[in-house]
């Protein structure tokens, strides 16, 4: 047998991490098997799916390496296919119209619920025999009425469910649109799905797909539910956790390879170890290694996470995220450095992107004061004659390198008896406007001479000023 799975989104929305995580356990299982792995579009919200959606949700895939090698299938493509099967059914009363329209049907569930009962179709059409004028029915399913079916899940175990607990549904809306439920399972069965990973939000949906399944006479797949994902807060993960899009991970500077190791772990794990290359989760992933329980989304480790990466990143993939991430801030890059340089100082300094290109920014544009604190601390008057002969010994710098500048600093601090901390953090200070840098030869090589002269002849004359008003 030919492993099968299918990722099967609805564009009504962004795709979440959610649903990206079941997205990654599809595709490694389809990879680790040599099996295929389907992209289908689940499109037949015709109110709530948007192109922008599914352009979206395409650029996402791309973007974390999660390649279909078959797709994607669009449901509203396939709308002939579900209208043929459905005349089957009809012609085998396995089906059946129902001419009820939302008012009668609001009125018999408020019925139900005034009588304590759970709301459900009460079947009132199934012996119907003739048509209803003015009225388009909508297509239910003939279900049973007794007897069991029993999930076989690879995560949850055995699930068994009472076929009296469901109604005949519809599996076609009087628009002539199809259900999730009977669109899932003609797409499942056409496509030969073989294992559907999917969350356990889904679970209460899969008796009545295997009974449709059974309809089709085809054999249902092998069902794996996906536990939860929680916030930090223990609540169902959601937008107000942070990003609503996985994309806005992007656009914060995460690495695609950061956050599908980080994904991978929420739920499954292979001892204590915490990275994962592609090739590695591939190898070791099972679907029976599963947990059952909720995960919980810690975006302080997805960040430790994305530093490790970024730390052993290549240089050329930095530099690409780093000049993507300054043209998000509106960094003008005229005259500052090249970013590949810029990586190579920072990239074990910066959790995200955005860090690294908010850390950096003092490189490619001036700042507009000095930070207070820093100012209060480090420029004193004690300071001035050193920083005055140091920026002097940098006007008289033939090349501008850190390995020179490292050498005038120590020759400075060696000259007025000071430590190399008492003349390199005041210069700190002066050059990026804060307390913080990497190293401050590495630092004022980025900056540049023209820059960094100019900075600290503006820092020797607030200290000057700051001696004459005390």
């Amino acid at each position: 047998m030919t492993v099968r799975t299918r990722f099967a989104p609805s564009p009504t929305g962004a795709l979440h991490i959610g649903g990206v995580r079941t997205a990654l356990f599809s595709w490694l299982y389809a990879r680790k098997k040599h099996g295929c792995f389907v992209l289908r579009i689940e499109d037949t919200d015709r109110e709530r799916s948007t192109k922008a959606n599914i352009e979206a949700i395409l650029e996402a895939m791309a973007w974390l390496g999660l390649t279909a090698d078959e797709g994607p299938h669009y449901q509203m493509e396939r709308l002939e296919r579900y209208a043929t099967v459905v005349a089957h059914w009809l012609e085998q009363g396995k089906a059946y119209r129902c001419y009820c329209t939302p008012e009668e049907l609001e009125k018999m569930r408020a019925e139900q619920v005034s009588r304590g009962e759970n709301p459900r179709y009460d079947g009132r059409c199934r012996s119907r025999p003739s048509e209803r004028a003015g009225v388009e029915p909508a297509i239910r399913f003939r279900h049973l009425t007794d007897g069991q079916v029993i999930v076989h899940d690879l995560v949850r175990g055995d699930v068994t469910f009472e076929n009296s607990q469901f109604d005949d549904f519809v599996i076609v809306r009087s628009d002539g649109v199809p259900t999730y439920n009977f669109a899932v399972v003609v797409d499942d069965s056409d496509m030969n799905i073989t294992h559907v990973i999917r969350g356990d939000d889904h679970l209460n949906n899969t008796p009545k797909q295997m009974n449709l399944l059974a309809a089709l006479g085809h054999s249902p797949p092998i069902y794996a539910h996906l536990p939860m994902i929680l916030g930090p807060d223990g609540a169902r993960l959601s937008k107000r956790h942070g990003a609503v899009n996985v994309l806005d991970y992007r656009d914060q500077g995460y690495l695609p390879a950061a956050l599908i190791n980080y994904l991978v772990r929420l739920g499954w794990s292979h001892g204590d170890q915490e990275i994962f290359s592609i090739d590695e989760m591939i190898e070791l992933f099972d679907i029976g290694d599963i947990n059952a329980s909720a995960s919980s989304f810690n975006p302080e480790k997805l960040k430790w996470l994305n530093q490790q990466y970024i730390i052993k990143a290549p240089g050329t993939q930095l530099t690409a995220e780093l000049e993507r991430q300054l043209q998000i801030l509106g960094i003008d890059r005229t005259g500052g450095p090249s970013p590949n340089t810029v990586v190579e100082v920072y990239r074990e300094r910066a959790a995200t992107l955005r860090d690294m290109a908010e850390s950096c920014r003092y490189c490619f544009e001036d700042f507009a004061a000095i930070d207070p604190q820093a100012a209060k601390k480090h420029l004193r008057p004690v300071i001035l004659e050193p920083l005055s002969d140091v920026c002097r010994r940098f006007e008289s710098l033939s090349e501008w390198t850190a390995k020179a500048l490292e050498a005038e600093i120590d020759a400075c601090a060696a000259a007025h008896d000071i430590t190399m901390g008492k003349i390199g953090q005041p210069i700190r200070v002066a050059v990026t406007g804060g307390g913080v840098s990497p190293p401050i030869d590495a630092t004022l090589a980025l900056i540049g001479r023209e820059r960094s002269i100019r900075r600290l002849r503006k820092a020797i004359e607030f200290i000057e000023d700051r001696a004459t008003t005390q």
